[in-house]
């Protein structure tokens, strides 16, 4: 299948559409613009609250005038734009497609060598988030603002939270024997290769640093350290580095010496510095910003460990070295909570480490995009984006938004398929939310046998009450599903040309598994063909799974304004219930602030990622390794994204 770069058939058309949406632009500028100065958000509305000249509420009284005017002298020039864009929008492609083509280290991707499906098997990591990019006036109706500016944000973050090397962390101790996944967290790990050092609070590297995955070999420091993420990327990106931690106190190492000075290093001031949206309030190496060019490393080592601190030549601790209070904390809550829970799950700060697919949502904004799109090319060569359709095309109602769905990849991407749910209504019928289908090939036998994945990202109608709706899209998403892999499939019994390893839904499905008005979607055949990690049947969570639906009025809470601040206060009961929304009941009087004791479960969970375990290849399995809710975009959306890692690997071999 060949892959369209650009929405237009040929440069008559798409010089054609960028004419008319030029006449187009000024006019959804200044509705725009005009329409979110009259929606504060808490933030802003804060800000005013603290400045007695009331600026800005000044300024929004005297240009709006100003708006009105230029708005009316800019409808005639938008009316003929539509005049010649609407029937564009019959030919134009429902995506555009991006390949990083400088594969130099200038370029920033990562390089991945080829999988061949020998060995213990392979590990792939899936990413999910509601990014909330729509345009800056009805951003604002769930409490985020600057959409450009949080689209330029967001992409740092997740490709500066996806460069960091993958760690895992050991804890020496008779009571704990949890395996940590510092790919799933912000913990800190001293540079060096050289023995144990020894660090605060007693804990201790006793071990040298191991890798796997690299046929045994021993990787210099440079690799052991992991790259920048402006460093050149290269194989030493997929090693795992394992640590190995003691403990003095029972499996539970004490605290740093002095929290309050690690942890205001980690985040900043209290609050955002007046003046500074709250989008960009971390400073350079924050967890969540990681914006300087050694920043994916900051973000796991604050200081230099092992110099000397009165400048002998014996290892000591640098008294610069800063841990914050939940290093500790979260080494004990990666334990796995039931004897029989066969993965590793936990609140994580960050983005995985080594993600290798991206789906994200809400990604409407078109210079949203781009912005988007330039920033995740830094670590992703394949890139799909402006997903969707326009006008009448295809669909019953006229569709002013695309779809919102976006995707990235690490690995080549062999066919894709787009589908309108024709069902919409309400508000929502104003977007072609649908879905989008994609194969991609993630290695290749020694028989040169293809192997391939296939992943599906949706979004489905968002109005409560409208549970019909969801359940029909739900079996319009299966149905299209089997479809795309049946055209798009080369094998057959008698020529197996292609292995599928794997088979993944995600997306944002606006239902949870706790509402008493979702019970339809609860019970719906999608989870019988697919399993829900998180979910131990209809209605029934498991106890460590959150929701991923902030509560909108405290998203600029001095409590929850940084990554690591919202991830400590989702490992509480007390914080998730003050900063989550909650499952609606339709018992009167059951709402979120007033009657507490009436809550069911972590949350809202609407942010969902489904794995396949049946049409895979007979001979292989899948089976989750890690699943984490991220609190990494803080401030930046009203959603926490979710991750899963996947082991891949030879039945025969597992045996």
């Amino acid at each position: 299948m060949v892959l369209y770069t650009t929405p237009f058939p040929n440069s008559c058309l798409s010089a054609l559409h960028a004419v008319s949406w030029a006449l187009i632009f000024p006019c959804y500028w200044l509705v725009d613009r005009l329409v979110a100065s009259f929606i504060p958000t808490t933030y802003e509305k804060r800000q005013r609250a603290d400045d007695p000249c009331c600026l800005q509420l000044f300024c929004t009284v005297l240009f709006t005038p100003v708006y009105l005017a230029l708005l009316v002298a800019a409808l005639p020039f938008a009316f003929l734009g539509f005049i010649f864009w609407s029937p564009l929008q019959s030919a134009r492609r429902p995506y555009s497609y991006s390949r990083l083509e400088d594969k130099s280290p200038a370029g920033g991707a990562a390089l991945l060598s080829e999988w061949k499906g020998t060995g213990g098997g392979k590990s792939f990591c899936f990413a999910s988030a509601n990014v909330c990019l729509l345009p800056d006036s009805l951003a604002r109706l769930n409490n985020v603002f600057n959409t450009q500016a949080r689209a330029k944000e967001i992409g740092q973050r997740i490709r500066n939270g996806a460069a960091r090397p993958q760690i895992k962390i050991y804890i020496d101790s008779p009571t704990n024997t949890s395996i940590s996944a510092a790919s799933f967290s912000s913990l800190v790990s001293p540079q060096g290769s050289d023995g144990a050092r020894a660090v605060p609070g007693s804990i201790k590297r006793t071990a040298s640093v191991e890798y796997k995955g690299d046929g045994g070999r021993h990787p210099n420091d440079e690799a052991a350290n992991g790259p920048a993420s402006g460093d050149p990327a290269d194989g030493s990106l997929e090693d795992s580095c394992i640590v190995r931690i003691g403990s003095d106190e029972g499996g539970r190492p004490p605290e740093a010496d002095d929290p309050a000075t690690g942890s205001q290093a980690r985040n900043g001031a209290g609050g955002p510095p007046k003046g500074q949206t709250p989008n960009h309030n971390q400073r350079d190496g924050d967890s969540g910003s990681l914006g300087s060019p050694s920043a994916s490393r900051e973000s796991l080592v604050k200081a230099r460990a092992g110099q000397d601190v009165g400048g002998s030549g014996e290892p000591g601790v640098n008294s610069k070295l800063l841990y914050k209070t939940s290093v500790v904390k979260k080494a004990a809550a990666r334990r796995r909570r039931h004897p029989d829970e066969a993965f590793d799950h936990e609140v994580s700060a960050f983005f995985p480490a080594n993600l290798d697919f991206l789906c994200l949502q809400e990604v409407f904004d078109k210079r949203a995009a781009a912005k988007l799109k330039e920033q995740l090319h830094g670590y992703f060569e394949y890139i799909l984006y402006d997903v969707g359709v326009y006008g009448c095309h295809g669909c019953c109602n006229f569709k002013c938004l695309n779809s919102g769905l976006f995707f990235a990849s690490r690995y080549p991407v062999m066919d894709v398929a787009y589908h309108c749910y024709p069902n919409g209504c309400s508000f929502d019928a104003l977007a072609s939310k649908g879905a989008l289908f994609l194969k991609v090939q993630v290695g290749s036998t020694p028989q040169d046998q293809r192997i391939v994945g296939y992943i599906a990202c949706t979004h489905l109608h968002a109005p409560p009450e409208d549970s019909a709706v969801r359940c029909e899209q739900l079996d319009l998403l299966q149905d299209w599903l089997a479809d795309f892999r049946k055209s798009t499939s080369s094998s057959s019994t008698a020529n197996p040309e292609e292995l599928v390893v794997f088979d993944i839904i995600c997306g944002d499905l606006n239902f949870d598994n706790c509402s008493s008005d979702d019970k339809l979607e609860q019970q719906h055949s999608l989870f019988t063909r697919y399993k829900d990690p998180c979910r131990l049947g209809p209605g029934e969570e498991k106890p460590w799974a959150i929701g991923t639906l902030l509560d909108i009025n405290g998203l600029y809470d001095e409590d929850v304004c940084t990554p690591d601040n919202l991830q400590k206060v989702l490992e509480s009961e007390e914080g998730r219930r003050e900063y989550l929304a909650f499952p609606t009941s339709k018992s009167p009087g059951a709402g979120q602030k007033g009657r507490k004791d009436l809550l069911k479960g972590n949350g809202r969970r609407i942010d969902y990622m489904l794995h396949a375990e049946e049409g895979l290849c007979p001979d292989w399995k899948a089976e989750v390794e890690e699943f984490s809710f991220i609190t990494q975009l803080s401030g930046l959306t009203d959603h926490l994204p979710v991750a899963m890692r996947l082991m891949v690997s030879a039945g025969e071999e597992e045996a």
